[in-house]
C-alpha cells in the first residue's frame, strides 16, 4: 500500500499528530527531570510537581524535591520555549524572505543579539538602564538592519541575503569575542564563552516567567498572520495584490522575530541551526501551509530542545555540555542535506 502523507489525510490526522507531539513533548519533559547525575524515578518526580502546585503532602527528601522543582523541571521549560521561538523564527524569515536557508544564526542576527547582550554584561553600556534581554534585543534589531543594508545593495537576491547574513554573523561573533579579549577577566570570559555556545545551566524560574510568554505570544503573533504568509510564498507583490499590509505585516514579523531570538540569547547564549532544520521538517510532514506548519514547527522545536538538553547532560559522564554543540552537530548535517536539496531543485 502507498504511504500517505499527513497532509493528504485531513483533518483527523492532523490532529492525531497534534496529540502525539504533545505527548511527546509532555514525556520528553518527564524524562528531562529525571534523568541527570542523580536518577529519579517519575513517579518521585510527578509527587514533587504535586507538592509544589497542588499542596500534597508526599513524603520526600529535600534533595529530591529541590532538584525536581528548583533545578530540572525549569531547565526543562526553558529549553521547550527556546526551541519553540527558535523554531517559529527560522520558519517566519524563511517565509519573508523565500529562502529556505534563512534562520536567526545563519542571518546574524544570534551574532548580532550576542554582541548586545555580551555589550552590557561587560561594558555596562546602558549605566543600569538597559538589562540583558534588552541590549540583546538591540543587538538583534542592528545585525539585522546592517545584513538588510548589505543585501539591498547586493541585489537582495536569495542567495546573496545569505551571503551578507554570514559576513554580518563572522562581523558581530568577531566584535564579541574582541570585547570578551579585551575587556573581561579570565573568570568572567570563561563564563561567557561557554554561554556563547549554549548553555541552560544558569536558568530557573524568573527564566521562564520571561521565555514562556515570549514563545507563545510569538505564537499567537504569527498564526495571526498565516494568511499573509502564505501569500508572501508568491512574492511581496503578489501579496500586496491579494490586500496584504506587506510593509506592516513584515515589521511586525520581523520585530517579533528579533525579540523571540533576543530572549532566547539573553537566557541561553547563541544556539544554531535549531530556526534551520526543524521547519524543514515540519514542511515534511505537514505541508506548506503556514496554518499547519507554525504549531508542528512549535512543537517540534520544544521537543527537540528538551531532547538536546537530555543529550547535552548525559553524553559525558559527570560534564555538561553546551546545548548549542549537541543542535551543532545534529543540525550541520541537516544543513548539508538541505543545502545539496536546494542545489538539485535549482
Amino acid at each position: 500500500m502507498k504511504a500517505i502523507s499527513v497532509r493528504q489525510q485531513g483533518w483527523w490526522a492532523l490532529s492525531a499528530l497534534t496529540m502525539a507531539a504533545l505527548l511527546m513533548l509532555g514525556l520528553m519533559i518527564s524524562l528531562a527531570v529525571s534523568i541527570g547525575e542523580i536518577a529519579i524515578p517519575l513517579a518521585t518526580t510527578a509527587e514533587a510537581v504535586s507538592n509544589r502546585l497542588f499542596g500534597t503532602d508526599f513524603e520526600l527528601s529535600r534533595i529530591h524535591q529541590g532538584i525536581v522543582w528548583d533545578y530540572r523541571l525549569s531547565r526543562a521549560l526553558v529549553a521547550a520555549s527556546v526551541g519553540a521561538s527558535l523554531s517559529l523564527s527560522g520558519a517566519i524569515l524563511q517565509a519573508l524572505l523565500r529562502n529556505p536557508l534563512a534562520e536567526p544564526y545563519v542571518l546574524g542576527i544570534s551574532a548580532g543579539a550576542s554582541t548586545g547582550a555580551v555589550c552590557v554584561m561587560i561594558l555596562g553600556f546602558g549605566y543600569g538602564v538597559l538589562g540583558l534581554s534588552s541590549g540583546a534585543f538591540i543587538g538583534a534589531v542592528i545585525a539585522f538592519l546592517l545584513v538588510g543594508i548589505l543585501a539591498t545593495g547586493a541585489g537582495g537576491t536569495g542567495e546573496r541575503i545569505i551571503l551578507c547574513g554570514v559576513a554580518g554573523s563572522q562581523l558581530f561573533n568577531a566584535l564579541t569575542s574582541y570585547i570578551v579579549t579585551t575587556s573581561a577577566n579570565a573568570e568572567q570570559a570563561r563564563g561567557i564563552l561557554f554561554w556563547l555556545l549554549g548553555s541552560l545551566s544558569g536558568v530557573r524560574w524568573p527564566d521562564v516567567y520571561l521565555s514562556v510568554p515570549i514563545a507563545l505570544t510569538g505564537f499567537v503573533i504569527c498564526m495571526a498572520h498565516v494568511r499573509a504568509l502564505d501569500a508572501f510564498a508568491f512574492g511581496t507583490d503578489a501579496a500586496a495584490s491579494l490586500g496584504i499590509a506587506v510593509r506592516r505585516v513584515q515589521i511586525v514579523l520581523f520585530a517579533m522575530t528579533a525579540a523571540m531570538t533576543a530572549s532566547v540569547v539573553s537566557m541561553v547564549g547563541s544556539i544554531g541551526f535549531v530556526g534551520l532544520v526543524i521547519p524543514h521538517a515540519a514542511r515534511f510532514l505537514v505541508g506548506p501551509a503556514h496554518r499547519r506548519l507554525l504549531p508542528a514547527t512549535a512543537l517540534g522545536g520544544a521537543i527537540y530542545m528538551v531532547g538536546a538538553d537530555i543529550i547535552s547532560r548525559i553524553i559525558i559522564p559527570q560534564q555538561i555540555l553546551p546545548i548549542g554543540v549537541v543542535t551543532a552537530l545534529f543540525g550541520a548535517p541537516a544543513f548539508a542535506v538541505i543545502l545539496y536539496r536546494v542545489r538539485a531543485k535549482a
